[in-house]
């Protein structure tokens, strides 16, 4: 208690489907409020927060593309679910008492303000929690690149990619019960053994912009907090060559 924040300004990636039921589609207002409280819980250390969240609760333009629809159509099908989402997500913030704005890369003027790299920043300055929705505004990239690209932008330290398990691991541990969990990994070895952390893209643009990722799980109470304060919680991705495994 009492020492200072591991970061000052941090970019969380929400996936869609963590607002949403486990296994359904759509919004849970409970969830989306509880992972509002952990987003005010870093806030009111005096961190800058800003969100990037998916759409797959709502829509994934990937599967409408492989079903038969326009690529480009179901991308940009995709990039509105994100936008649903944000919305909701500031909802839920602004209901425990934090300033937030939706900033969209597809201009949307009744309900966002469109994204422009200097509004984002000063927001973050001015302590508003900003969510940035509509992805990169293009189709063809995920909302993993989206991440990637709007943290290097705004001036992020960390990427907190949080998701329903504790890490990144050598293999499936549902499939493989002797998968161990990397402490840390390089994003080389990343692409190379295609650990699924994030797409390649994302990847490449955060190692070539050196901007590190913590892959966690959101969903254990306390966890965003406790990282925030420095434990080693999650898998630590960047431009290090060490490789360390969890040894338990």
């Amino acid at each position: 208690m009492g020492t200072s924040p591991r970061f000052k300004r941090i970019l969380i990636k929400l996936s869609g489907e963590a607002l949403a039921g486990e296994g359904e589609l759509g919004i849970d207002t409970n969830k989306t409020f509880s992972l509002a409280g952990q987003i005010k819980e870093v806030h009111d250390l005096g961190l800058e927060v800003a969100v990037v969240v998916g759409g797959g609760n709502m829509i994934r333009g990937e599967t409408l593309a492989k079903s038969g629809m326009e690529r480009a159509t179901a991308d940009y099908m995709g990039m509105l679910g994100t936008i649903m989402n944000g919305l909701a997500l500031q909802d839920a913030c602004e209901k425990q008492g934090m300033f937030t704005r939706v900033l969209s890369a597809i201009e949307m003027k009744s309900v966002a303000e469109p994204y422009i790299r200097r509004r984002a920043v000063r927001h973050l300055e001015k302590n508003r929690v900003i969510i940035f929705a509509g992805g990169t505004g293009n189709p063809y990239f995920t909302t993993d690149t989206t991440a990637s690209l709007r943290a290097v932008e705004v001036g992020c330290e960390v990427i907190l990619k949080a998701t329903k398990v504790d890490g990144v691991y050598t293999a499936d541990p549902k499939k493989d019960p002797t998968a161990k969990r990397y402490l840390e990994v390089s994003f080389m070895e990343s692409i190379k053994h295609r650990l699924k952390v994030m797409d390649s893209t994302a990847l490449s643009l955060c190692m070539d912009n050196n901007m590190p990722i913590i892959v966690f799980d959101i969903f254990k109470a306390g966890n965003l907090r406790k990282l925030i304060d420095g434990e080693p919680i999650g898998t630590l991705i960047s431009n290090s060559e060490e490789v360390i495994l969890d040894g338990r």
